[in-house]
């Protein structure tokens, strides 16, 4: 296809700049309606359990999912079957606008964390803030940083 070559290829520039970002908006996976979500057990057992699971959110703050389902696994909170079912059902209640997912970036990766709504409104930080630690051993400037000689 010889008119779709950028500006050298004569006429077909515009056609081919349309043409990829079509392509690159078609070729997306469409993002999870978390509203559709089904929980796997009766509706009446999953808001028990929810309730269970605000209730370790709002005590122990933002928590991660492994956190959670240790205090989850620490509190003893039944209908929960493993951590998978436990993250299907934060995800039903994210959907249900019962919780909120953060993410803090820490150096090269990214933690999520799970929170309460209502800690939006009382002033508590939506994640915890985490010093990373400089090494010891490292005397290479970062990028952008200007090396003073002495």
């Amino acid at each position: 296809m010889q008119f779709l070559r950028a500006a050298n290829g004569g006429g077909g520039a515009s056609a081919g700049g349309w043409m990829a970002t079509a392509v690159r908006h078609f070729s997306r996976k469409r993002a999870e309606d978390v509203r559709r979500i089904n929980p796997k057990v009766p509706k009446e057992e999953a808001v028990e359990i929810s309730k269970g699971l605000l209730q370790i959110l709002k005590d122990h703050g933002p928590l991660t999912v492994s956190d959670t389902w240790n205090r989850v696994k620490e509190a003893g909170l039944s209908g929960l079957n493993s951590k998978t079912h436990m993250k299907l059902l934060l995800k039903w209640m994210r959907g249900r606008r019962m919780l909120r997912l953060t993410c803090a970036h820490i150096g090269n990766s990214k933690k999520f964390y799970y929170s309460t709504k209502s800690d939006e409104d009382s002033g508590v930080p939506a994640v915890p803030i985490l010093e990373t630690a400089k090494r010891a051993g490292s005397l290479s400037p970062k990028k952008g940083h200007k090396m003073i000689k002495q």
